[in-house]
């Protein structure tokens, strides 16, 4: 069975915003999401692999028997967009979307240019329904 690449690692979340990212736009939305997503979910910052910086864990089996462990919510400052890792895609959380502002959606993620972009409550609200879904989901 293949191995998850997206493992946590002790790398300073701190470090790698100042050396990854590429404007000084990106890096200061990265240090105040990292503040707001703390806030939101309750877990200090952490690295995953090599560009995403997670908050909380969370262990998942699918029915194929893939496992392994994931970051809760989190974010990677990309070069083209900021990824947030916060939404379920359930059904039931689409209405949070539509006040979120200006995005892009992706498979397993939104996609912003900036933070100002989108309303960082609504941000507040899907990081929290994400979080109680998966932590209900997967007995946390």
């Amino acid at each position: 069975m293949a191995k998850n690449k997206t493992n946590p690692t002790s790398e300073n979340v701190s470090a790698f915003i100042e050396h990854f990212t590429d404007t000084e736009q990106k890096r200061s939305d990265s240090f105040d999401l990292i503040a707001l997503m703390q806030d939101a979910s309750g877990f200090e910052a952490k690295m995953w692999g090599p560009s995403i910086i997670g908050f909380g864990t969370y262990h998942y089996k699918y029915e194929s028997g893939h496992e392994g462990d994931a970051p809760l919510v989190g974010f990677s400052p990309r070069k083209s967009a900021i990824s947030l890792y916060v939404f379920t895609g359930l059904p039931e959380h689409k209405h949070l979307l539509s006040d979120l502002g200006k995005y892009k959606m992706g498979k397993a993620c939104i996609y912003i240019k900036k933070l100002s972009d989108i309303n960082s409550e609504v941000l507040k609200q899907l990081i929290k329904a994400t979080i109680n879904y998966l932590q209900t989901k997967y007995r946390l």
